[in-house]
C-alpha cells in the first residue's frame, strides 16, 4: 500500500506542478490560457523523457526503484 500511495502521490504532485507552470508560462507569455494545456503536456514529456533516464530505468517514474510499484518484489530492496 505505501508503494501506491508514494505512486499516487509523484503522479498528483508532478500533474500538479505541470499545470501550475503552464498558466504561468501563459500569463507571462500574455497569451490566451487555453495555451496552457499544450504547455504542460509539453513540461509533461519532459519530464518522462529526464525521467527515463534519471529515475527507474524502462519507466517515466521519478520514483527510486525500491519506491516504485512496478518494481517486482524482493528487486532493489536489499533482497
Amino acid at each position: 500500500m505505501n508503494k501506491l500511495l508514494l505512486d499516487l502521490g509523484e503522479r498528483a504532485a508532478w500533474t500538479g506542478a505541470q499545470a501550475s507552470l503552464g498558466l504561468v508560462v501563459t500569463e507571462l507569455a500574455d497569451i490566451p490560457a487555453w495555451w496552457a494545456v499544450p504547455v504542460a503536456l509539453a513540461l509533461s514529456s519532459a519530464k518522462s523523457w529526464v525521467a527515463g533516464r534519471l529515475g527507474r530505468r524502462g519507466t517515466a517514474s521519478t520514483l527510486s526503484e525500491a519506491a516504485d510499484p512496478a518494481t517486482p518484489p524482493g528487486v532493489g530492496m536489499g533482497i
